[in-house]
């Protein structure tokens, strides 16, 4: 939907426009959807039966509110989804620093115009992504970033100092008739915390000592980490109070979830080259992360984003990448032997127990082992890979390496009977002729094997050898 064009107030008016509240915008934009089925918050993955439902209702009963959950749960993801449930254009006041309704001004400014105007009030359109707002709460934060301060230009063009038009607003009352994000909320010092009281319950916003009553119409929403918001007492209880809703998210609770979270975010396609990463990879690194998460050697109260995962994700394809570079296959095709390298790339993503220093990579080589594993269970557990197995009877060995290339593997090995059926069992199409796809089989089953301890196994960084 195009731009419309700019009018007047009372060319607005004979449309029939009148004024609605941001925040029964969003619940009527809301209703809408559940009752089309559309969707309601794309891009949002594993919330659908437990934050999601929680979070429609605060829209629909109006309310403030604050999203709970350690960090890399995807609070500020979701926020930045309701912008989708404002009107795609909203009329403002041209020219107007808040973004007044032309039908209902609120700041000063806008009212001695009206006065002076009448219909004939400029009126322009905001599209809906201007309307949000958002600011990291760091100790440097001041009332003035968020509600305003006076401008001293404004005072020295003869202006006296109690004149409201004297005050450059902050970034509160800039996202007035839109949604302000405050994350990580228990950072902000006190005092500016009763600024956001204020905003909230009295709407009346004091720079300098002196009163503005600025009726601001905005969604509010915070974030927070529990063991910040709860137990620490960094959040002032009045502020606590006004909030209409608190809302706890969480990370993924299925793998098939944790799995599409990563396909969703990771960032594997490039203009150069794209790099193919099979299923049980995908696998892998969700059963890694959620193991991480689960350790008794990690501090359970910072969490394991999911960050980790997706950085996982794109190391190992960077790392089949680097592959194809070097020697010259094609396409890039991501394999077991690419996975070690998510260990050091991802350790300092994770906050292990003081007890445990010094032992970090081990544990996550520990847990990245135990992962692959279960994968392997799942996956090929009750495949027939005697074919695979007997290549080995004889005393054979087989080298394969982060820089050995698919074709070279398959040639290593021969021909085993059965790879197209384990193919199948991964997902993968044994007819799409991709050495790269069947070296990636071939690696997993030798590696699955190995785990299961019916394969030996030598291992130098950067290289494999199997055998019995």
């Amino acid at each position: 939907m195009t731009r419309p064009p700019d009018t007047t107030a009372g060319a607005l008016r004979d449309t029939g426009a009148a004024y609605e509240s941001v925040k029964h915008e969003i619940r009527r934009n809301l209703l809408a959807r559940l009752a089309s089925g559309e969707d309601r918050f794309p891009g949002i993955v594993g919330f659908d039966e437990t934050v999601l439902p929680q979070l429609e209702r605060a829209l629909l009963a109006g309310h403030d509110m604050v999203l709970l959950g350690e960090r890399g749960q995807g609070k500020t993801r979701l926020i930045r989804t309701l912008v989708g449930l404002l009107d795609e254009w909203t009329p403002v006041v041209t020219g107007c620093e808040i973004n007044d309704h032309p039908l209902a001004p609120s700041c000063a400014s806008c009212r001695s115009r009206v006065a002076e105007l009448g219909d004939d009030l400029p009126v322009s359109w905001r599209y809906r992504g201007d309307r949000y707002g958002e600011k990291l709460a760091t100790p440097d934060t001041s009332v003035g970033d968020l509600i305003g301060d006076v401008d001293p230009i404004k005072v020295a063009e003869g202006r006296t100092l109690g004149d409201p038009e004297t005050v450059h607003y902050g970034l509160v009352p800039r996202t007035n008739r839109g949604i302000f994000s405050v994350n990580e909320l228990p950072d902000l010092a006190e005092r500016i915390q009763v600024a956001l009281l204020n905003v909230l319950e009295e709407r009346d916003v004091q720079v300098r000592g002196y009163q503005l009553r600025l009726p601001l119409d905005l969604l509010l929403v915070a974030s927070a980490n529990p063991e910040d918001y709860t137990n620490r007492g960094r959040i002032i209880t009045p502020l606590k109070d006004r909030f209409g809703a608190e809302i706890r998210t969480h990370y993924p609770l299925r793998l098939d979830d944790e799995v599409a979270m990563i396909r969703q975010e990771a960032e594997l396609s490039w203009p150069t080259s794209n790099a193919v990463v099979p299923d049980h990879l995908f696998e892998v690194i969700a059963r890694f992360a959620r193991h991480v998460r689960d350790a008794p050697s990690v501090d359970q109260r910072s969490g394991v984003s999911a960050r980790f995962a997706i950085a996982a994700a794109e190391t190992v394809a960077g790392s089949a990448v680097r592959r194809a570079a070097i020697t010259g296959e094609d396409p890039p095709v991501a394999r077991v032997v690419d996975l070690p390298a998510v260990i050091p790339a991802s350790r300092g993503k994770v906050e292990f127990d003081h007890l445990e220093e010094g032992r970090e990579l081990e544990i996550l080589g520990h847990l990245l082992k135990r992962s692959v594993a279960e994968t392997y269970r799942a996956r090929l557990g009750g495949a027939d890979v005697s074919g695979l197995l007997a290549k080995f009877d004889d005393g054979t060995t087989v080298e394969t390496g982060e820089l050995v290339p698919a074709a070279e593997l398959l040639t290593r090995v021969g021909t085993v009977p059965g790879l197209a059926q384990l193919m199948r069992r991964l997902g993968i199409d044994d007819g799409a002729e991709s050495p790269g796809l069947a070296a990636a089989t071939l690696e997993f089953a030798l590696e699955g094997l190995h785990l299961a301890k019916k394969l030996d196994k030598d291992e130098v960084p950067g290289r494999a050898v199997y055998g019995r």
